[in-house]
């Protein structure tokens, strides 16, 4: 996880109020976890400002905690809104995922991304492309197992032109390349429909089974564990995934583009 300086200052903040109510009354981290029932390192997160919780494991820390209604208004005043930066926390979920969602709308997403099409994104920025190509090692690993990544595109990234011609072969190439049992790639072909034009955006399953989901917009990303955000996107997901080619389908789409605009 990023370090302490770098959390949300709203996050540490219900967090430190958490620790401070569980320790008062005598409870571990997994003691108060069983009576959620989640995780208890899901609450070790929590406290130490690494996570967000949603609002009903806020009301029940409050319930089981005596804290008087204390975390409920904590959670509406500091949590809500607090938006992660970019880096906060989302590699690290994508260590711990046993599952990866992913739409993007207008580049190739980022896992995916060839050195050459991070550097134009980057604009030559060489550290930030070597944590891009960092995290793709997730893809890679051996174990534990690496996620199983599916990741739904619009045809409309295909023809999006990154750093020219050659640059833009290499990446497509590269996404049919890296078609593997855990990768899977889709495009959605044509217009672009209505659920997909609200921007880019990740969901994870963890080990735990726990659920969260990742936006982005111009000016920041933000990681949220709200079940209600969390429904909408996966709304969102399947409405647009169902609008997708299979796999195959999409590799010849792709290798279309290629040969014909990236020649």
């Amino acid at each position: 996880m990023s370090s302490v300086r770098g959390r949300p200052k709203s996050l540490k903040a219900f967090g430190g109020t958490v620790r401070k109510l569980r320790t008062a009354a005598g409870m571990s981290q997994d003691q108060l976890a069983a009576k959620i029932p989640i995780s208890g390192s899901h609450i070790g997160k929590i406290e130490r400002g690494e996570g967000r919780c949603d609002r009903a494991i806020a009301e029940r820390l409050d319930e089981i905690l005596d804290g008087r209604g204390t975390l409920q208004n904590l959670w509406d005043d500091l949590v809500l809104d607090s938006a992660f930066p970019v880096w906060f926390d989302w590699p690290v979920v994508e260590v711990e995922s046993v599952t990866l969602s992913a739409f993007e709308s207008v580049v190739v997403y980022g896992l995916l991304q060839t050195e050459s099409y991070a550097s134009v994104l980057f604009k030559g920025n060489k550290e930030a492309v070597a944590a891009r190509l960092r995290r793709q090692a997730v893809l890679l690993r051996d174990d534990p197992p690496p996620p199983r990544l599916t990741v739904v595109m619009l045809e409309q990234v295909l023809h999006h032109e990154i750093g020219g011609a050659e640059i833009m072969r290499e990446q497509l190439q590269h996404l049919m390349d890296i078609s593997a049992e855990h990768i899977n790639v889709q495009i959605v072909p044509g217009p672009v429909p209505p659920d997909a034009t609200e921007g880019a955006f990740v969901l994870a399953t963890l080990q735990d089974r726990s659920e969260l989901a990742y936006m982005e917009n111009p000016v920041r990303g933000m990681t949220t564990e709200e079940t209600a955000d969390i429904q909408i996107l996966s709304n969102r997901y399947d409405a647009i995934r169902s609008c997708a080619l299979p796999v195959g389908a999409s590799r010849e789409l792709i290798r279309r583009v290629m040969e014909e605009k990236w020649a």
